[in-house]
């Protein structure tokens, strides 16, 4: 790390997301709660599907990798905001702020490639079902998730390598939760307005990309399934409904960030809370909780609890 830069700009204030204290006392329980039930459902889900013999298929293994990465990136910035909310002043090290752009594009660019990996899936499940277990085997499965974490961490690291050479001299302070890159570049010494066109076109070919690679695949599996049967055709537009749903959310707040920045500050805000935080916690009940086989697997989990602690009680009372 460039020791210049440290040297000149030791740390940044971040402003928060409002400045009442009574609002921010309010905001602290509202997503400690949601940060809770952010990690604990993630955590659930994933044990869940890695005990269950009954959910050893590619759907879920991704599925497993989607709450894995939810959980990590509602976890890069979410326990930060969360504490600021009870702190006069709100700051972050620089070195603190460099690695809050590096990890928030590292599991981002990881889930928006795992996204489309899983609309992927579900065209060859739903489109070539004859030939699911041979395309989507195990090895391919590991290689496509391999793939995403590989290139969301490429488009960070091309993103840290030119932000962290550049010269912060003051002013330090950043209109958000967080430390993003359109917000950090405006504190730099030097003109950076081509740098961030520059930088937010990365990200914006990314999120582009992977956006319409989505939207293809669900059309493209909406129109199969609606050639063969209404029922087919009927369950296939709810699942895919909301899965596009979570796909919105998701790339929306990326879009308007990225590819077409609207520069009013509470907007953003706005926008980074849902790609942070509501999105991930949205993702389990669209993704998880919907599926008929997860439903029956927390069906069994439920049972194989009650019957333990029913053969723990016996124990004791026959002791």
């Amino acid at each position: 790390m460039d020791e210049g830069n440290q040297s000149i700009v030791s740390e940044f204030v971040l402003l928060g997301l409002c400045h009442s204290w009574n609002i921010q006392v309010l905001l602290f329980m509202i997503f400690f709660m949601l940060y809770v039930i952010i990690v604990s459902g993630n955590i659930f889900i994933m044990i869940l599907i890695i005990t269950d013999p009954h959910l050893l298929s590619p759907m879920y293994f991704l599925l497993t990798n989607l709450s894995f990465v939810d959980m990590w990136l509602s976890s890069v910035t979410t326990p930060k905001m969360i504490t600021d909310f009870l702190r006069k002043e709100k700051t972050i090290s620089f070195g603190g702020c460099m690695c809050q752009i590096l990890f928030v594009h590292f599991v981002g660019g990881g889930e928006m490639v795992l996204l489309v990996v899983m609309a992927y899936d579900r065209y060859v499940a739903i489109c070539k079902p004859l030939h699911y277990s041979t395309i989507m085997s195990l090895q391919r499965c590991i290689g496509l998730v391999a793939t995403a974490w590989i290139i969301g961490f490429v488009h960070a690291m091309s993103q840290l390598v030119v932000i962290i050479q550049l010269p912060f001299c003051g002013p330090r302070v950043i209109d958000s939760f967080f430390c993003d890159i359109p917000l950090v570049l405006k504190l730099a010494c030097i003109d950076s307005s081509n740098l961030e066109i520059l930088m937010n076109s990365d990200s914006g070919v990314l999120a582009m990309t992977c956006f319409i690679l989505l939207l293809i695949s669900y059309t493209y599996i909406l129109l199969t399934v609606s050639q063969t049967s209404k029922t087919g055709a009927s369950k296939a537009l709810s699942t895919c409904t909301a899965h596009i749903i979570v796909v919105v959310l998701f790339f929306g707040p990326c879009i308007f960030i990225y590819v077409w920045p609207l520069s009013i500050t509470w907007v953003d805000k706005f926008l980074a809370v849902f790609y942070s935080v509501i999105t991930p916690l949205l993702n389990p009940a669209i993704y998880t909780l919907r599926n008929k086989e997860i439903k029956n697997a927390m069906k069994r989990f439920q049972s194989y609890y009650m019957d333990s602690r029913l053969n723990i009680s016996y124990f004791k009372a026959s002791m």
